[in-house]
Formats: C-alpha cells, sequence, structure tokens
C-alpha cells in the first residue's frame, strides 16, 4: 500500500508595518482605510502581500513604508516586530504576516495607496482603548508594536527618533510622557536625562524659544543603551481604573 504523499499547506506571507510618530503633542499612528475585502472600509495597519517569491521580508518592509510615508531606510528606525499567524486571522486563508515597527520624527499627512480608500494619523490611545476598531488581528499588533516602544524608551535612546535632529529636553520629556501615558516631574526628568552621559548632547550654543526662557538644543548622542536606565513610572491607582474602563 503506497503511502500518500505529503504536500506542504498553501500560506501567504504579507508584512504590516506599525508606524509612529509625534503629532501636536501626541502619539499617532498610521491606519488606512481599505478600500476591498475583506473588511473593505475598515481601518487597518499599513502592508501588503510580498511582490514575488523572491522579494525579502525587510525589501518588502522598506518598500511599504516609501509607498506609505515616502521615508528611506536613513530616515527611520525600522525593526522587526513579531510574526502574526493564527490560523483564522485571516478570511482570504492561512496567511502569515511579518510586523515591523516603525518610528520617525514630524511625519507628514499621508497619502492613500492604491488599495486603500482613505490613510491618516490615528492617535495611538483610540486604537488601545478600542475606540477606533481595526481589521484582522491589527489592535493586536498595534498594542505590541506600543509596548515595544514602551520599554525601550526605558532603555535604549529610541526616544530621540521621535525627534527631529536638534531638540530640547522639555520636547524629549514630551516624547516619554506621550509614548508612556504619563506625566512626568520635569526637574525629575532632567537629572535623570543628564545622569546618562552619551545618550544625548549639546548642539553648541544653540537655543530655541518655546514661550518661556531660550532652551538650550540638543542632539541624539552616541549611546544606544541607557545606563542608569529611565524607569517607566507605575501607573497609580487611578490611571489603572481609567484604562480599565476603557477596555
Amino acid at each position: 500500500m503506497q503511502d500518500d504523499v505529503w504536500s506542504p499547506p498553501p500560506v501567504l506571507l504579507t508584512v504590516d508595518l506599525v508606524i509612529l510618530t509625534m503629532r501636536e503633542g501626541r502619539l499617532c499612528v498610521l491606519l488606512v482605510e481599505r478600500g476591498e475585502d475583506p473588511f473593505q472600509g475598515m481601518q487597518a495597519l499599513p502592508g501588503g502581500f510580498l511582490n514575488h517569491a523572491g522579494e525579502e521580508i525587510l525589501d518588502a518592509a522598506h518598500r511599504e513604508l516609501r509607498e506609505e510615508t515616502a521615508l528611506g531606510a536613513g530616515s527611520v528606525h525600522l525593526e522587526q516586530l513579531g510574526t502574526y499567524g493564527a490560523a483564522g486571522r485571516d478570511p482570504r486563508g492561512r496567511v502569515v504576516s511579518v510586523a515591523h515597527l516603525a518610528i520617525a520624527p514630524g511625519l507628514p499627512e499621508p497619502v492613500a495607496g492604491t488599495d486603500a480608500m482613505d490613510a491618516g494619523w490615528v492617535p495611538a490611545e483610540s486604537v488601545l482603548s478600542g475606540e477606533v476598531a481595526l481589521a484582522f488581528d491589527h489592535r493586536r499588533i498595534v498594542t505590541d508594536g506600543i509596548e515595544r516602544a514602551r520599554t525601550k524608551l526605558e532603555f535604549s535612546a529610541l526616544a530621540t527618533a521621535f525627534c527631529g535632529e536638534l531638540f530640547t529636553i522639555a520636547e524629549l520629556q514630551q516624547v516619554y510622557e506621550a509614548v508612556w501615558g504619563t506625566e512626568l516631574d520635569t526637574r525629575n526628568f532632567y537629572r535623570k536625562v543628564q545622569a546618562v552621559k552619551g545618550f544625548i548632547v549639546p548642539a553648541g550654543s544653540g537655543r530655541r524659544t518655546t514661550g518661556g526662557r531660550p532652551a538650550r538644543l540638543y542632539r541624539a548622542g552616541p549611546k544606544t543603551v541607557l545606563s542608569p536606565p529611565l524607569t517607566r513610572p507605575t501607573p497609580s491607582t487611578t490611571e489603572k481604573e481609567t484604562k480599565g474602563e476603557a477596555n
């Protein structure tokens, strides 16, 4: 009796992008309105299938990033976030997504791609709370991406990726507050940042006027790992209750 010949199941591969930026002091994520089924008309992360069997996954992520933001590899922080392959995540069949986290400062208004009806920046908290519903398992991917950013702000210099080439410590603090979702004591933050040698460095004698006295300008330093780390504050009981009600 001849054994049945095994053949691999058909599996499709996509890349999805969690693109984060700061807009008007708020952490925002780029979403597109799907122009076709499945989930036509719903909000989703930008992304898509590989162009061809020979396209590398990272190349596909950079391609999607260029199409959605016109940004090249040298002007944005891009890292692989995770692989999402639950059997029922896509009604079209077994589709596995390799998600990536992208961060850049002051990104402009996006232009929808060929397979999207619209594109825009949405406050991250609106996605995390479920106020904005997303297609597929994209809310989980966004949640994972933001948590990755929150954790890396503690131990790495990732926060500077949200800033322009030159920034003030107040603007850097605004990044931490927006990503962590909590207010920080200004004096304590200044002291902690200055204690991490090489995290940020003075940009000459330049200063920026932001309504009060001129503030010194800084740029990202050579250090990528923060020691000591900037530990994320533990949410207060009130904040936990508020988040629980939102979810």
